[in-house]
């Protein structure tokens, strides 16, 4: 999954980053590359966190939707990748049938996106939960 970050820098402190899609994440470094280091880490024990207690992943929205909240003026954006497949403890294995032209689309986005075969099955299940929840009363 790759969220959108905002990153903040005020004079003598830390860069500090905040996660627009994931309410309440967000996390610190002194330096740039720290600082996306260790949100990447808040996303994940966030996301895991929501996971435990039976909530939705939230689905990342685009830079472009959130640049207009006054909230992250004089922000400088980035774009972090999470791997859905760690979330959530042990994995499991399965054997799952798929046609080969749908498996060799799935391997071709994953990799142009810097995803896994599992993490994108993953994300894209969680999508799909959530953005049916509710809707299967």
């Amino acid at each position: 999954m790759r969220y959108p970050v905002v990153i903040h820098k005020d004079p003598n402190s830390d860069y500090g980053v905040t996660v627009p899609d994931v309410a309440g994440c967000f996390s610190a470094g002194a330096t740039l590359d720290e600082a996306l280091s260790e949100v990447v880490e808040a996303i994940e024990a966030h996301l895991e966190g929501m996971l435990i207690d039976g909530e939705a992943i939230p689905t990342p929205q685009t830079i472009e939707y959130h640049q207009n909240n006054p909230d992250y003026t004089d922000g400088i954006w980035a774009v972090v990748s999470v791997d859905a497949a760690k979330l959530s403890g042990k994995s499991k294995r399965v054997n799952i049938t798929l046609p080969e032209r749908v498996l060799n689309l799935m391997d071709k986005f994953a990799s142009d996106n810097g995803e896994t075969r599992s993490g994108l099955i993953t994300q894209a299940t969680l999508e799909y939960i959530a953005s049916h929840e509710g809707t299967a009363e």
